[in-house]
């Protein structure tokens, strides 16, 4: 499945306690070839990056870091799962890692907003 990332965007609509990223937080994508790399921003994060690579079957796998509301630089890598809704948008299942504190793993559900109107 060829999926370009592109100038997507993307919000949390489910996620583990132990995770930071909530609906309030906004992923803007990019892609270059098989690079892919975000910003993302709001609720208890205050700026985060991410980079890595878009596989062959559209899955992802990078590392992400960012500065929470707590003043704390986290980080951890993470593989998501596409799976296109029937309206055409990307929904993105999501197990990840955090590399620091007790290094405990979470998963979460990411999915594509089209228009402002998309944002809680």
């Amino acid at each position: 499945m060829v999926i370009n990332y592109e100038g997507k965007r993307f919000i949390a609509i489910e996620n583990t306690e132990n995770g930071e990223v909530s609906s309030k937080t906004i992923f803007e994508y990019k892609q270059d070839k098989n690079i892919l790399s975000a910003t993302y921003s709001g609720g208890d994060v205050v700026k985060g990056t991410l980079i890595g690579i878009v596989e062959k079957d559209g899955c992802l796998n990078f590392r992400y870091n960012h500065v929470n509301t707590g003043n704390e630089i986290r980080g951890g890598k993470c593989y998501s799962t596409p799976e296109i809704l029937s309206d055409g948008r990307i929904r993105l299942h999501e197990n990840w890692k955090w590399f620091d504190r007790e290094q405990t793993e979470g998963t979460s559900t990411i999915e594509e907003v089209v228009s402002q109107t998309d944002i809680p």
